[in-house]
């Protein structure tokens, strides 16, 4: 597969629909310097987006998180996502919208007199975590913790946040795992680099309450999903020493969908009928 940069297709780009190897920034941008950017991962099943305009609002949210304003409204956004599918003739797909501070009169930490950009590309993406999905992700645990609310825009879908992501996701890999799991900034168990995790024990499902890390909307999704079922989810504080107890365990994410997980470390479960059974009913519910 040829690389990102060099792909036939189309991309929305302030408001214009451009060549795919078009949708160039300048050197200089300050995004790229200083990680003033904000982006959203959402996918398209049988051409309609699935939550996009919560992906949206949630842009809108990161941006102001950052201290920038987007330049296009909601429906903008709504409507160039719709018009970048169609350019692209695609139905199923990734769909990813980025904005940034780009180039201007300033060129330190602030930046406050820089254009503020957005763009919008899609591609065909197939399982995130490959054949992880059907037989379970292997996790490394990372080096790196989740950071306290005090220090960073937590809540944001900000860059900058996924720095340790990107490190933590290289070592895995080279140990043979699909991703790593991060504790936080106290120490309980947080999330994946680009997932939110959930385990079974006795029937019941638990998941880190999401006080210092991204509460995803898929996450929200299969809480509700769950909750219908009558099944008692949790929302709490997770100790590690607690991974060693749960039965099943599984990650969710837009790119993840619902994958399970076979191993944490040390730590086994077993892909059961409650995990498998979840990711059945994501995959109706987005196609639905």
């Amino acid at each position: 597969m040829a690389g990102y940069d060099d792909r036939d297709g189309i991309i929305w780009m302030d408001g214009e629909l451009v060549d795919w190897r078009s949708a160039n920034v300048h050197i200089l941008t300050h995004g790229m310097h200083y990680a003033s950017s904000v982006f959203e991962g959402e996918r398209a099943y049988n051409g309609k987006i699935f939550l996009s305009r919560e992906h949206t609002e949630r842009l809108h949210f990161s941006a102001g998180e950052l201290d920038f304003e987007i330049p296009f409204s909601v429906d903008e956004i709504e409507d160039a996502k719709k018009a970048v599918l169609k350019a692209n003739g695609l139905s199923d797909a990734y769909v990813r919208a980025i904005a940034w501070r780009g180039a201007g009169e300033d060129m330190g930490v602030a930046s406050a007199r820089n254009p503020v950009h957005l763009a919008i590309a899609a591609w065909e993406w197939g399982a995130y975590y490959g054949d992880a999905k059907y037989d379970g992700a292997k996790l490394d645990i990372s080096k790196w913790k989740r950071p306290s609310p005090e220090t960073i825009p937590v809540h944001a879908k900000a860059a900058g946040l996924y720095m340790i992501c990107t490190t933590s996701k290289h070592a895995a890999e080279a140990k043979g795992c699909s991703d790593a799991l991060f504790m936080d900034y106290r120490g309980y168990v947080a999330e994946a680099t680009g997932a939110n995790i959930f385990f079974v024990k006795d029937g019941e499902v638990h998941t880190p309450l999401a006080d210092c890390f991204l509460n995803g909307l898929t996450r929200q999704t299969v809480i509700g999903m769950l909750r219908d079922k009558q099944i008692k989810v949790h929302e709490r504080h997770i100790m590690p020493e607690e991974l060693d107890s749960f039965e099943q365990c599984w990650l969710t994410g837009t790119a993840a969908e619902v994958t399970p997980v076979g191993q944490i470390g040390e730590h086994k479960y077993v892909v059961g009928d409650l995990c498998r059974q979840m990711a059945e009913d994501y995959e109706a519910l987005v196609r639905s």
